[in-house]
C-alpha cells in the first residue's frame, strides 16, 4: 500500500516533549493541544515506546485515542532495538504498545533509530523487517519504515536490502546540512533521489533554532516581522521536495499556536529567504555549540540522575553569552530539583550508548563540571 503524499499533513505532532506538571505529563494541556491540532485539519501523531519514560503512548491514548474516532487520526510508534534481548521481545513490545496506546493497529510503524552498529544489527538478527511485513499482512501496521541516525553509506545499504520500506524518518534542519556526524543533506539527497517519502524530525533542533539570540532574530524580523524565529526552520524543511511530514515536539499551547500559524496556508521560502537562512547558518556555526537536541534518551539510565540536556543547554548559553548569570541560575534550579551535578558523572557511558547525536558526553560533562561546579 503506497502512501498518498497529498493526504499527509505537512505538520506532525511529535509526542516526545509534552508539557509536564509535578513530574507527570500534563494530560489536560495535551488534550487542549490535540484539540487545536485536530481542529486545524491535521492528524498525524508520532510517539515511541521510550518517550517520556514509557508514558508517551499512554498520553496518546488518554488525549487522542479515547477522545476521537479511530479513523480520524494517524498514529505512529517505534520498536526500540535496545529493548530486544530475544525474538519473543519483538511481539511482546508490540502488544504492549497496542495496549498502552489503546489501539488495534498503528498507521505508521518504525524501527527506531536504525544506525551503524548494535541497533541495525539487532533488527537484522531478529528479522524485524520481515516481521514488519507480516504485521502489515495482519492489518496491525498500515505503513512500515524506520527512523534513521546512521551514515549515508549504511542508508544506501539498508534501502538496497529492504525495498519494502515505505518511508524513512531523518533528522533534517538547516543547521545540520553540513554536520559531519548527522550529514542530513546527504541523507536527504539519497532518499529524494530514490523517491522515498521523508518524515522530518528535529526541524528546529530541539528548540535551538527557535532561540538564536537577538542579533540573528533581528535579521529574521527585519525580513518578516510577522513570523517567529522557529517558523523559519519549519518553512525551510517544508520547502524541500520529497518531505512528507514535519514533526514538531511541541511542549505547550503557545508553540502549537505558532506552528499552526506557520502551516496554515503554508508559504515556502523564496529565493532570497533561502539566502538569508544560509547567512544565519554561517552566523550560528561561528559559535561552537554542543549538538544536543534534548531528546533525553540519556536521562532514564543515568545512575546519578543528571539532567544531561539541561547541563548542555547551560553550557551552550554560556558559550554564546559568556558570564550570563541567568544561565548559572537555571543550572542551579535544575540541580536543586533532585538532579545530579555535572561533577557527579561517573563516566559509566550509558548515555553515550544511546545518544542519537553520538556526542562525547563524558568529556563534555567534564568540561561542564569545570565551568558550573567550581
Amino acid at each position: 500500500m503506497s502512501i498518498d503524499l497529498s493526504t499527509m499533513p505537512k505538520l506532525g505532532f511529535g509526542l516526545m516533549r509534552l508539557p509536564e506538571k509535578d513530574g507527570e505529563i500534563d494530560i489536560p494541556q495535551v488534550c487542549n493541544m490535540v484539540d487545536s491540532y485536530m481542529k486545524a485539519g491535521l492528524n498525524y501523531f508520532d510517539t515511541a515506546y521510550i518517550y517520556h519514560g514509557g508514558k508517551s503512548e499512554i498520553a496518546a491514548r488518554e488525549a487522542l485515542v479515547k477522545r476521537y474516532p479511530r479513523d480520524s487520526f494517524m498514529i505512529a510508534t517505534k520498536l526500540p532495538a535496545w529493548e530486544i534481548k530475544e525474538e519473543a521481545d519483538v511481539e511482546r513490545i508490540f502488544n504492549d504498545q497496542c495496549q498502552k496506546a489503546g489501539v488495534e493497529y498503528f498507521d505508521f510503524y518504525l524501527l527506531h533509530s536504525v544506525e551503524d552498529g548494535n541497533n541495525y544489527n539487532t533488527y537484522e538478527k531478529y528479522d524485524c523487517f520481515s516481521w514488519g511485513l507480516k504485521k502489515k499482512e495482519e492489518g496491525k501496521i498500515k505503513h512500515f519504515g524506520f527512523s534513521y541516525h546512521g551514515s549515508p553509506e549504511l542508508l544506501e545499504e539498508v534501502l538496497d536490502k529492504h525495498p519494502e520500506v515505505e518511508f524513512v524518518q531523518i533528522q533534517l534542519n538547516y543547521l545540520d546540512r553540513t554536520n559531519p556526524v548527522v550529514r542530513s543533506q546527504q541523507l536527504y539527497d539519497i532518499l529524494h533521489k530514490r523517491n522515498v517519502p521523508i518524515i522530518v524530525m528535529e526541524p528546529v533542533r530541539g528548540g535551538m533554532l527557535a532561540d538564536l539570540g537577538p542579533e540573528i532574530e533581528a535579521k529574521y524580523k527585519k525580513r518578516r516581522p510577522d513570523k517567529s524565529v522557529a517558523s523559519w526552520a519549519l518553512r525551510f524543511v517544508g520547502s524541500l521536495p520529497g518531505v512528507m511530514t514535519i514533526l514538531s515536539g511541541m511542549s505547550n499551547e503557545e508553540q502549537m499556536a505558532d506552528n499552526l500559524s506557520t502551516f496554515t496556508n503554508f508559504e515556502p521560502l523564496s529565493e532570497d529567504e533561502f539566502a538569508l537562512v544560509d547567512e544565519v547558518t554561517k552566523d550560528v556555526l561561528a559559535v561552537p555549540q554542543i549538538g544536543c537536541t534534548g531528546c533525553k534518551y540519556c536521562c532514564d539510565g543515568c545512575p546519578m540522575k543528571i539532567s544531561i540536556p539541561d547541563v548542555f543547554r547551560t553550557i551552550n548559553a554560556l558559550r554564546r553569552y559568556p558570564g550570563d548569570w541567568r544561565s548559572k541560575n537555571f543550572y542551579e534550579q535544575v540541580v536543586n530539583n533532585n538532579h545530579g551535578k555535572a561533577a557527579d558523572c561517573i563516566a559509566c557511558g550509558q548515555c553515550e550508548a544511546v545518544c542519537p547525536q553520538h556526542l562525547p558526553i563524558i568529556d563534555l560533562m567534564k568540561e561542564a563540571a569545570g565551568i558550573l561546579d567550581k
